[in-house]
């Protein structure tokens, strides 16, 4: 069984930029963005160490870069390059007309 909720607009989500989301009840922002037009959702916090994405996090190509200890992770896979067990978890969306929703569960 899915939790979904919804996130944000579609006219929110910029193309190569990395934006958070407040969504109640979640403890971390939900990120967002678009990368060659594919749209990707994953939590606003770096699995290696609670590091805030919505903060330091930034966006190279096709991945998502941890600032703090230069964690990177493939924005289609959620593979970190520097650490093979570790993994970025991302969401799957559901457009509902304009609006952005993602399964949390």
């Amino acid at each position: 069984m899915a939790l979904r909720v919804r996130v944000c607009e579609l006219d929110q989500v910029v193309e190569g930029k990395l934006r958070g989301f407040v969504v109640p009840g979640v403890t971390w922002p939900v990120m967002v963005t678009m990368i060659d037009g594919v749209m990707i959702a994953f939590p606003g916090v770096c699995p290696h160490d609670d590091v805030s994405l919505v903060d330091y996090g930034a966006i190279d190509r096709d991945a998502v870069i941890c600032r703090v200890h230069g964690y990177r992770f493939d924005l289609y896979t959620g593979r970190c390059e520097h650490a093979p067990g570790l993994e970025l978890r991302r969401y799957r969306i559901t457009l509902v007309g304009t609006e952005v929703w993602v399964d949390l569960l």
